[in-house]
C-alpha cells in the first residue's frame, strides 16, 4: 500500500499534471492545486483542494502559498508557458518566491520538471540534444534559459531542501509506453501520463534528491544510465 502523502501542485490543468493529478488522486493522496482558472481543472474529488493563483501576479501569492503548503509534504511544479518565457523568466521569479514559503511552512521535498533541452547546472547537454535545441526547438529558447536558471538557483540557493529536477523529454500524449527510469545520458521521447506517472514516483524518492536527470524507458534489470 503506498503511504499517503499531502502534495501540492502547480501545473496541475497542464498535460502532465493533469495526469499526476488524476494518479496521485487514486493512489490516495491528498492534492492542493494552484491554478489561475478553477474552472479548468477537469478533476473532482474530494481530497482534491483548487486554489486560485497566478504564478505571475507576484503580489498576494505570499499568502497563497502559506496556506497551501501549511502541513504538505511535498511540492511538485510543472509549470511552462512558453510564450510568457520568451521575454521574462516566469518560473525563475515563482520559484525564488516558492522556496522562502516552503522554508517557512518546513516542506522540504520539491520536484521541478524542466525540458530535455535544458542543461543542467555546470554541465551540459549531448550534442545531438544541442543540435535540435539550436534549430527546431530554437523557438523554446526562453524556457530552456529559465527551467537553466530555476535549476542555478535550486544548486546555488536552496541546497538545505530535498529538491529533484526532472529533465523530461515530452513528445506527446497517448497510451503508456512504459516505465520511465532516472538517466544521466539521454531522455526518451515519453508521453504525459508517462512522465505524470515518473513525477509521481521520483518525488517522494529519496535517492533522487540533488539531481537533475532525464527519464528513459530502459529496459528492466539494466543498470541506471548514469
Amino acid at each position: 500500500m503506498v503511504p499517503q502523502h499531502t502534495l501540492v501542485v502547480f501545473g496541475g490543468t497542464g498535460q502532465t499534471g493533469r495526469h499526476l493529478v488524476r494518479r496521485a488522486l487514486e493512489e490516495g493522496h491528498q492534492v492542493r492545486a494552484m491554478v489561475r482558472d478553477p474552472s479548468t481543472m477537469p478533476a473532482e474529488h474530494p481530497a482534491l483542494t483548487v486554489v486560485r493563483g497566478d504564478v505571475g501576479e507576484r503580489h498576494g501569492l505570499d499568502q497563497v502559498l502559506d496556506g497551501l503548503l501549511d502541513g504538505a509534504d511535498a511540492v511538485v511544479s510543472m509549470l511552462g508557458d512558453a510564450a510568457a518565457q520568451r521575454t521574462r523568466r516566469i518560473n525563475t521569479e515563482f520559484v525564488q518566491q516558492l522556496v522562502p514559503a516552503m522554508r517557512r511552512s518546513g516542506v522540504a521535498r520539491f520536484l521541478y520538471q524542466a525540458g530535455g533541452l535544458s542543461a543542467p547546472p555546470g554541465g551540459s547537454l549531448p550534442p545531438a540534444l544541442r543540435l535540435i535545441r539550436a534549430t527546431i526547438a530554437r523557438g523554446y529558447i526562453g524556457q530552456h534559459e529559465d527551467n537553466e536558471a530555476v535549476m542555478r538557483h535550486l544548486v546555488d540557493e536552496a541546497s538545505d531542501l530535498e529538491w529533484v529536477v526532472h529533465r523530461a523529454g515530452i513528445g506527446g500524449d497517448g497510451p503508456s509506453k512504459g516505465v520511465l527510469h532516472r538517466s544521466t545520458k539521454s531522455p526518451s521521447i515519453a508521453t504525459f501520463r508517462d512522465c505524470a506517472e515518473y513525477d509521481l514516483r521520483t518525488v517522494l524518492d529519496a535517492s533522487a534528491v540533488h539531481t537533475c536527470d532525464f527519464s528513459s524507458y530502459r529496459a528492466a534489470g539494466t543498470p541506471l544510465g548514469r
